[in-house]
């Protein structure tokens, strides 16, 4: 835990009037009862963590409540440890000088005296949400500037005439303003306490269906989109930890790493992060499909659908009946008693998996054919277990399959393609065919995923023998241990003989230490799911994500005018258009981190392909022109700023040579979308060389602008445009 200092403020000389006590003596009494409410707390808190690391070892119920416990010690401690006094964002007044003060987190003192509300509280709400025009109450709000645990600026907003008498140091929004264009780093900085009532209603915003939040470039989709992941954690009973969960995709890698931090800052510790390419292990090498024509077609949800008839493909009864001898009679399957025992698997169970129920369906029938009540049952299904043909028949018309086979086999036999795939024509099946149907792009991943649901894993049959094997050896081993401790069991009540109870011999065999395989974090479903930069998005990938959250509540943020393939319909439309309906729309208009410079030269930029974008306005200026150059300059102007500047990022875009440094990254325009930098300098790009089957020029155009777009509006204080 960070050392509490004497005195919570640390106001430079150019503040000092801040420093009346007038005006800051309430704030240092509050952080003096908040410093010895942590120590207590964090004592408190270690303490009880230690001791339910020292409980003895638990199985079921038991261990799951111990590691539930653990976990929501270990998540607070770590809170409490990693910030001090700045736990506290701002204070809110309201009438008859009632004063509450917001933090990250509820904190009360030993008395139960409610030091902080947890900032996605109900009663935090005015403390975010209040406007001049709806004040919900308040008389006047405060919100802290931390550095190192210490206040180094405050600004006071009042809401009522008669407030404004009794607050000399009065901001209202131009300390705000002025924080914007403070230095960034590699990781987003914490925004909490200067959340904007805009974007406070979206991220209180209730759960139930999709929510799209539509905001052009420095509106704070990102930033809704988080907190309002950790609110919904909060006020979403169906979302805590080890209940439904809450899955947040991101558009690509460099972003969740810029993110990363957010979510653990804010006490969210459990959230599972990942781009697209993470649902599918083939993701991870996955390139780009370089063909836009083979793109456009994969982007089709009706090629996802064609997962469906592949798998039924491999889902054939033997249209001819064969004899089975055993040692007790011949059996004849008949090819009804194949489609009787195909018919068996219980709809919605994976391909893979339901190749058991065929067969304990099959084997009941042929055991019925049996008159005979002398023929042991057991050994006469132990006997077809064993029957190379009859096994060999059911593996022929029900084989296990792997995803990455069956999605290579549409790729590389074109009858195959056309049966599961009827509505393509045979000039986009044979566009559709590869030389290497293996060489995964990122248009395979949807259907890669699809196939791996559909189909399960080809290895749970074989685990699940293992299973149960291992299961009656450790039973047997335990009905030995049992005999052998009855046999020496010389009591006059004979307490020993207790174990040979059913119940009681069930219980020394431990289920969990049974071998299983690994879950997978990412196959959810989840109860809900945030997305970024959603416009990019196929209906073939939103597949992928609608498969995981079965309740369809989800947080669709984006923008229509940074959508790469463009974006022509109304996100109502768009989403219907993949089986999401009663959306509820959102906009944000206000640019927070882009300077009006800078967006005076981009707006153009997209309306000229898409004239009603939803282009934000700026509400800062940093006096700084666009300046203009040449490539040849590259170099010096990144050096030159550098020196210039001690604290703060750039970003080349455009120059894949230019080395990456501490502070200066090199990045494509999809890899800088969601991510920000102090400069930013566009090297504008050079005319494309031949494609194999080129976009058309339309397409080409507005993936062009809007890269030239997102590029431009990365920059929070400088833009330099070289050509």
């Amino acid at each position: 835990m960070p050392v509490l200092p004497t005195t919570a403020f640390d106001l430079p000389e150019r503040l000092s009037a801040k420093a009346d006590p007038a005006l800051i003596e309430r704030d240092e009494q509050h952080f003096a009862a908040i410093a010895t409410s942590l120590e207590q707390q964090v004592d408190d808190l270690t303490r009880r963590l230690a001791a339910a690391r020292r409980e003895p070892g638990r199985s079921g119920t038991a261990a799951l409540e111990r590691d539930q416990e653990v976990h929501r010690l270990t998540a607070r401690l770590h809170l409490l440890r990693r910030f001090g006094l700045d736990l506290c964002l701002g204070r809110a007044v309201g009438a008859d000088d009632e004063t509450v003060y917001v933090g990250r987190l509820g904190l009360t003192d030993a008395s139960g005296r409610r030091l902080l509300v947890d900032w996605r509280s109900p009663v935090a709400e005015p403390f975010f949400a209040a406007t001049h025009a709806n004040p919900m109450g308040l008389t006047s709000r405060r919100r802290y500037r931390w550095t190192r645990g210490r206040v180094t600026d405050y600004w006071d907003e009042v809401f009522t005439p008669e407030g404004l008498a009794h607050h000399a140091a009065l901001d209202d929004q131009s300390a705000f303003i002025a924080s914007l264009g403070s230095a960034r780093s590699a990781q987003m900085r914490d925004v909490l306490g200067t959340i904007q009532a805009d974007q406070d209603a979206i991220i209180r915003a209730g759960s139930r269906g999709p929510l799209v939040v539509d905001g052009g470039p420095g509106t704070g989709k990102t930033v809704v989109a988080l907190h309002r992941a950790a609110y919904l954690l909060y006020a979403d009973p169906r979302l805590g930890h080890r209940r439904g969960g809450l899955l947040f995709v991101g558009p690509h890698q460099p972003y969740l790493d810029y993110v990363s931090d957010v979510l653990p800052s804010l006490g969210e510790e459990g959230v599972r992060t990942c781009t697209l390419r993470d649902l599918v292990p083939e993701g991870a090498t996955a390139v780009p499909e370089r063909d836009a024509a083979v793109a456009r077609l994969k982007a089709s949800a009706d090629l996802v659908r064609a997962i469906e008839p592949a798998v039924r493909f491999s889902e054939r009864p033997p249209r001819d009946g064969m004899l089975v001898e055993t040692p007790w009679a011949d059996l004849w399957v008949s090819p009804s008693d194949w489609a009787d025992a195909f018919d068996a698997a219980e709809p919605g169970t994976p391909h893979n998996e339901a190749r058991e129920q065929v067969w304990d369906e099959l084997v009941e029938i042929l055991v019925a054919k049996v008159d005979d009540d002398e023929v042991p049952a057991d050994r006469l299904r132990a006997a077809l277990a064993r029957d190379r043909d009859l096994v060999g028949a059911l593996h022929r018309a029900w084989p296990l399959l792997e995803a990455t086979d069956l999605v290579a086999d549409l790729w590389s036999v074109p009858a195959y393609l056309r049966v599961c795939a009827p509505h393509l024509t045979p000039d986009e099946v044979a566009l559709l065919q590869r030389d290497d149907p293996w060489a995964w792009t990122l248009d395979d991943l949807p259907l890669l995923d699809a196939a791996r649901r559909r189909l399960g894993d080809a290895s749970a049959p074989a685990r699940r023998r293992r299973a149960a094997a291992a299961e009656a050896a450790e039973r047997a081993a335990m009905d030995d241990v049992v005999d052998r401790l009855v046999e020496s069991d010389d009591s006059e009540l004979q307490v020993m003989s207790m174990l040979r109870r059913g119940d009681l011999r069930d219980a020394l065999v431990d289920p969990g230490a049974l071998p299983d395989a690994p879950a997978d974090p990412l196959a959810g479903p989840f109860a809900h799911v945030v997305v970024d930069e959603a416009q990019e998005l196929t209906d073939a990938q939103w597949q992928m994500l609608l498969a995981r959250c079965p309740s369809r509540s989800l947080t669709i943020v984006g923008d229509r005018a940074q959508a790469r393939h463009g974006f022509a319909s109304s996100w109502a439309d768009r989403l219907a258009r993949v089986g999401l309906t009663d959306v509820r729309m959102t906009s944000l208009s206000i640019n927070y981190r882009t300077p009006a410079e800078v967006m005076r030269e981009a707006e153009p930029v997209i309306r000229a392909v898409l004239p009603d974008a939803n282009v934000p306005t700026s509400v800062r200026s940093t006096g700084r022109p666009v300046v203009h150059g040449r490539v040849r300059d590259l170099a010096s102007v990144v050096s030159s700023w550098l020196a210039a500047h001690d604290d703060g990022v750039a970003c080349v875009i455009g120059d894949p040579t230019f080395p990456d440094s501490p502070r200066v990254r090199s990045l494509t325009p999809e890899l800088a979308k969601g991510l920000e930098f102090d400069l930013v300098v566009l090297v504008e790009p050079s005319p494309p060389g031949p494609q194999p089957t080129p976009a058309p020029a339309e397409a080409a155009g507005i993936e062009a602008a809007v890269d030239r777009y997102v590029a431009m509006t990365r920059a929070t204080r400088q833009l330099v445009l070289l050509t």
